[in-house]
């Protein structure tokens, strides 16, 4: 996140300057969500996990009252309606969500071990709370969110030992609708023409990102053009500090920054995997797991789209593009693994879930 101050910093001024006129006033903002995740992320580290086992049903609930809040009166950017404005604070429902779903996959699959097989008892469930959630969600519309919150809750079910064939059935099924509905609209039937056959496929418009982020990757070379020297941020590139700050880190820092950026990534990655494996309880690892994983699936997909593996999606590169609730929610689920972390401590390697 303090990384991520430099960046957002250059990749903003320009824009910033347009909208506010100042070079700063993004920046101000950005850096205010970070001071108040580091914040929350050392509150929540004091608490203990196992708390949050009574809350996740109602947390559930509420966030699915968000959702159809956002839906009747929520505010909207670019068509979609994603937002809650409180007093001047914007709230994504989406991400509160998301993250009450973890918590109580969590408490729901450590309770329900013994019957985790079970179809009523161990899928249908799970099942339900993912279609309600991802309904809602489409419905805003936000595919890519809709996707990543199927992933996880899939990876969690698949984690928690429900029964293989009935994920590889829901799975298969989710997939041809998941494609029905990407083509169901022309903005997304054109991302994934421009990501098959660019141009020829009518898709020039919504390539043009793409372009511009392989740009200014193309431009950092191995050791990138150095701090505040990026070209591709004056208004070359679209969410330059946002969904592609991932290209303009390439640009600034070349390859060697972004190889940097993985690898604390990875390294957030397996600390994380070693938490859970060392977790007091079934709850602490699963709840370990889907924070992990959650990160894992939204690094992989943000540096898939800014290179061109991935077709264009609206998705952040985790602590470190500009944003709000994101920062300081991802902060949070940071302080429960080192809470975690820190209960784990008192056990030795005997003691270990998996063990």
């Amino acid at each position: 996140m303090l990384f991520s101050l430099a960046v957002v910093y250059t990749a903003s001024s320009t824009i910033s300057e347009l909208k506010t006129g100042s070079t700063e006033t993004l920046f101000l903002s950005h850096l205010g969500k970070i001071a108040i995740g580091i914040l929350a992320m050392i509150v929540v580290s004091g608490i203990d996990y196992n708390i949050y086992k009574k809350f996740t049903k109602p947390a559930m609930i509420i966030g699915i009252i968000l959702l159809i809040i956002v839906l009747v009166g929520g505010s909207s950017a670019k068509g979609a309606s994603r937002w809650i404005n409180l007093g001047g604070v914007s709230i994504q429902p989406s991400e509160f969500a998301k993250f009450a779903m973890i918590f109580h996959f969590a408490a729901m699959l450590e309770k329900k071990q013994e019957f985790i097989k079970d179809f009523e008892t161990g899928f249908v469930p799970f099942i339900v709370w993912t279609l309600v959630i991802c309904i809602l969600i489409a419905l805003q519309p936000n595919f890519s969110t809709m996707i990543v919150i199927f992933m996880i809750s899939f990876a969690m079910m698949f984690i928690g030992n429900v029964n293989l064939l009935y994920l590889i059935y829901t799975g298969i099924i989710g997939v041809v609708l998941a494609g029905v509905y990407a083509v169901s609209a022309p903005y997304r039937l054109a991302r994934i023409q421009a990501y098959l056959g660019g141009e020829d496929a009518g898709g020039e418009a919504v390539s043009y990102q793409l372009k511009q982020a392989l740009i200014a990757i193309g431009n950092g070379g191995v050791a990138g053009v150095g701090v505040g020297q990026s070209r591709q941020s004056h208004m070359f590139l679209p969410e330059s500090y946002g969904d592609f700050i991932f290209s303009i880190i390439g640009e600034e820092f070349g390859f060697i920054g972004l190889f940097f950026i993985i690898f604390i990534f990875g390294f957030v990655f397996y600390r994380g995997m070693q938490i859970a494996r060392k977790a007091p309880n079934a709850f602490g690892y699963f709840l370990s797991v889907g924070i992990v994983v959650t990160f894992s699936i939204y690094v992989f997909v943000n540096a898939g789209v800014n290179t061109g593996l991935l077709p264009t999606t609206g998705l952040p590169l985790p602590f470190i593009s500009f944003g709000g609730t994101a920062i300081i929610i991802y902060s949070m689920a940071i302080g429960v693994l080192l809470n975690i972390s820190k209960q784990a401590g008192v056990y030795n390697h005997e003691n270990s879930i998996l063990d």
